[in-house]
This record gives C-alpha cells, sequence and structure tokens, in this order.
C-alpha cells in the first residue's frame, strides 16, 4: 500500500518558522519520522511538500487516480482553497487530514476547513505525532472498498 504525506505551504520551514506553535524539529525530522514508521507498518510512505498550490492540486489528482490514501496537512490552504477542497473531494482512496498545532485555538479564520469534509480522520495538536498516528490508523484499518 502506497501512502502519499502531503505537505502544504511553509512546512519546509519547520525547525524556524514559529517555534513558540510548530516546535523546533526540522522539516527533515518530519520526513524521517513518516519514512521509519511507514518501514516498521509495511507502508510505502511517498512524503512530498510544496509551496504551489497547482503541484499540491496534481499531487492529489494522481493520488485520485491511483487509489492512494493520503495523509494531507494542507496548511493555509486549509482554510482558504475550494480547489483543494474540490480535490479532496475526488479522492478515492482514505484521507486523513493532520495539523501540527491546535488550529482551534488559534486565530477564527484557522476554524474552518475546506479539507475536513472529505476527510475519514482528522488529527490536530498533536505535533509530528499526529503523521505517525495517521499512519498507523490507515495500516492498522483495512480499506471499506
Amino acid at each position: 500500500m502506497t501512502v502519499l504525506v502531503l505537505n502544504g505551504p511553509n512546512l519546509n520551514r519547520l525547525g524556524t518558522r514559529e517555534p513558540l506553535i510548530y516546535g523546533s524539529q526540522t522539516y527533515a525530522d518530519l520526513e524521517r519520522l513518516c519514512r521509519d514508521t511507514g518501514d516498521k507498518l509495511g507502508l510505502a510512505v511517498d512524503v512530498r511538500q510544496t509551496n504551489a498550490e497547482h503541484e499540491m492540486l496534481e499531487w492529489l489528482h494522481t493520488a485520485a487516480d491511483d487509489v492512494d490514501d493520503v495523509v494531507l496537512n494542507a496548511a493555509a490552504w486549509t482554510h482558504t482553497s475550494v480547489a483543494i477542497g474540490d480535490a479532496c473531494a475526488a479522492l478515492t482512496g482514505r484521507l486523513i487530514e493532520v495539523h501540527i498545532s491546535n488550529v482551534h485555538k488559534r486565530e477564527t479564520f484557522r476554524h474552518h476547513s475546506y479539507v475536513s469534509a472529505h476527510a475519514d480522520g482528522i488529527i490536530v495538536g498533536c505535533g509530528f505525532d499526529g503523521y505517525r498516528l495517521a499512519l498507523e490508523h490507515l495500516a492498522a484499518v483495512p480499506r471499506e472498498n
């Protein structure tokens, strides 16, 4: 089973961007955690990050065509992009939405998600551990289709 772990804008800045909110671990640390977790669970994990919305849309479209499961931290696009939400609606595999911080304890505009309505699960506020939890869930719970 292949799981795409897709990360949106500014997550490449982890470790330096607002460490009081996102912690001091880097994006390389996040990639390593996801790959190591995938190895332990027998999952093929493909971890990607982009600051370009069109690239994220292409990845989501490909995931839909390939029936891949997706762990998605759409970052700021979560709250602003109808296009990302529409691409999530077209996914044919499972979708777990992940956010490092608890978006519900932050600015009001972060309380709305265009992704959540299409997600099979949502993990917020668990830091990098949220990615591990998402991968463990996908490995443990069989697909319905």
